[in-house]
């Protein structure tokens, strides 16, 4: 979740209290964000009317709980088509999917953890963290150290400083210095992994989505058990994991192109 800067005043309270809401995955009551939150009372009662009015949230009055609004789902649709790699990317990640028959993900950093744009489900699905919206640990995730490990200098030691090391597993990095060192050997081999360091049995190949500067746009990875397989197996789709995270950049920096071009011609 986001840091608030005392300086985003009540802009800043609101994004807090709509990302808290969204945590929750279900209607939430006012009892329970009261619990977990720093404001007043009065306060608190205050912005969610607020943003209830401005139908960023709804009220159902049954379960006397807060969900997301229907102006919120729309604006969230519109930055979705365009800053995501989800539209340009859905074609590839189908035949990836297809190939492979494991799970796929496309990912995006996000405040310095993985948001999951988009998945595949294997064909005999595995349940795991991961879906489509959710925010994982960078650290500890094949994805998220692809992306990591190509951020310019700064912005790796700006997102390095963000991760809570935190050991989900046996197998977690759990300090800068490890994490440093593994991104390194990323860098040169242009795959990461997951050997289990989110969570037990779950492993993964990943590799970052660059533009033509090499920055990452994002990442996919190709997710599987270590019930039905290993890395050394998932190792053969390193060549189909590279070509499909060149094409979607490809795609992608065309797809930048024309939706310019769109922009600039409704402001003519």
């Amino acid at each position: 979740m986001n840091e608030q800067s005392p300086s985003d005043g009540t802009v800043g309270k609101a994004l807090s209290l709509l990302d808290k809401v969204a945590a929750y995955e279900r209607p939430v009551r006012f009892s329970e964000l009261l619990a977990e939150s720093d404001l007043p009372k009065a306060t608190l009662y205050r912005l969610l009317q607020t943003l209830v009015s401005q139908r960023m949230l709804t009220s159902d009055a049954r379960s006397q709980g807060y969900s997301l609004g229907p102006r919120l789902i729309r604006l969230a649709h519109a930055a979705w088509r365009r800053a995501s790699l989800a539209p340009v990317a859905r074609q590839h990640l189908d035949a990836l999917s297809a190939l492979t028959g494991e799970t796929i993900h496309l990912a995006q950093l996000d405040n310095a953890q993985v948001l999951y744009v988009d998945k595949r489900n294997a064909t005999r699905p595995i349940p795991m963290f991961s879906d489509a919206g959710k925010i994982g640990p960078a650290y500890c995730t094949g994805i998220g150290k692809a992306i990591l490990a190509f951020l310019d200098e700064t912005e790796r030691e700006r997102a390095i400083a963000q991760q809570s090391f935190y050991r989900h597993t046996p197998h977690s990095l759990t300090d800068a210095q490890a994490l440093r060192a593994e991104l390194e050997t990323v860098r040169v081999t242009g795959i990461a992994h997951d050997r289990e360091e989110h969570e037990p049995q779950i492993i993964c190949i990943a590799t970052p989505i660059l533009d033509a500067s090499s920055r990452p746009l994002g990442g996919i990875s190709v997710t599987s058990s270590t019930a039905r397989t290993s890395l050394d197996a998932l190792g053969r789709y390193r060549d189909d994991l590279r070509a499909t995270a060149a094409a979607i950049a490809r795609d992608f920096a065309v797809f930048s192109l024309l939706d310019t071009g769109n922009r600039d011609r409704e402001t003519v």
